[in-house]
C-alpha cells in the first residue's frame, strides 16, 4: 500500500484527529521553540490534520503551507482551518512544489520517516529554505527508542529508522547546519505507580518513564547557511 492509500484510509476513519491528540503532547513544545517571526513563510511537511499550522497562525505568520501525500488528509485539514493565510497542498516529500529560497521555516512531526527517499527529502528542504531558515524535524520512531521499533509491523508503508547520529550526519551532508538536537519529553502521559505494572505495553514503571520522559520525541534542528 502506498503512503497515499494508507493515510487516505486514516483520514477517512478519523485517525488524523487521533494523531493530532497524541502528537500535540510534544509538538507544542517544538513549535514554541521555532524562531517564527511576523510575516515568515512556514511549511509543515506531513501536515496531517493541520494542527501545527493552526497553532502557528497565532504568531502572525505571513503564509503557512501544509503538505501531505494523502489527498484526504489535506482535505480534512482544510476543513478544520478557517484562515486564508493557511493553505494545504498534496505533494511528494521528494519534490516539494515550492521555489528555491522561498520558505523561512520547515516543521515536520512524526512524518519524515515515511519519505520514500529521506536523503532526497533533506535535499529538497535545503533547496526551499532561505539562508538562515530552519528545519525542525521531530520523530518518535528512531533507533534509540526501542519501544517504537514494532511500529513498522502495524503499517504497510516502509519506514526509515535512523539513529540520532544518522540524523546529524545526513542533515550535514544535505547542507544543513545542525544547530541543536535533543529529546523532548512527553510529560502529559500519566505514569502509574510501580504496583500497577506490568501493563499491556510495559513490564516495569522504569520502562515507561524511559519511553516518555527520557526518550520522548527526538528533535533535530537544521539551519540553512
Amino acid at each position: 500500500m502506498s503512503v497515499r492509500e494508507e493515510f487516505d484510509e486514516w483520514a477517512a476513519s478519523g485517525r488524523d484527529k487521533g494523531m493530532e491528540e497524541r502528537h500535540w503532547h510534544t509538538a507544542k513544545h517544538v513549535l514554541a521553540r521555532m524562531p517564527v517571526e511576523a510575516g515568515d513563510t512556514v511549511l509543515d511537511l506531513g501536515t496531517g490534520s493541520g494542527y501545527a499550522l493552526r497553532a502557528l497562525r497565532q504568531r502572525d505568520v505571513g503564509r503557512a503551507y501544509g503538505l501531505d501525500g494523502a489527498p484526504e488528509m489535506a482535505r480534512n485539514a482544510r476543513s478544520y482551518t478557517e484562515d486564508d493565510r493557511v493553505g494545504y497542498v498534496v505533494g511528494d516529500f521528494g519534490s516539494l512544489p515550492f521555489a528555491t529560497d522561498s520558505v523561512d521555516h520547515v516543521f515536520s512531526m512524526e512524518a519524515f520517516y515515511y519519505s520514500a527517499d529521506p536523503l532526497e527529502t533533506l535535499a529538497e528542504v535545503r533547496r526551499v529554505l532561505r539562508p538562515g531558515g530552519t528545519f525542525y524535524c521531530a520523530v518518535n520512531y528512531y533507533e534509540e527508542n526501542t519501544y517504537s521499533h514494532a511500529w513498522q509491523d502495524s503499517i504497510s508503508v516502509e519506514m526509515t529508522r535512523w539513529s540520532r547520529e544518522d540524523y546529524r550526519r545526513n542533515f550535514r551532508e544535505a547542507g544543513l547546519v545542525v544547530a541543536e538536537q535533543d529529546n523532548v519529553a512527553d510529560r502529559e502521559i500519566e505514569i502509574p505507580d510501580a504496583a500497577a505494572f506490568p501493563t499491556e505495553e510495559f513490564d516495569t514503571r522504569e520502562e515507561m518513564v524511559e519511553r516518555y520522559r527520557r526518550l520522548g520525541t527526538l528533535l533535530t534542528v537544521g539551519v540553512a547557511p
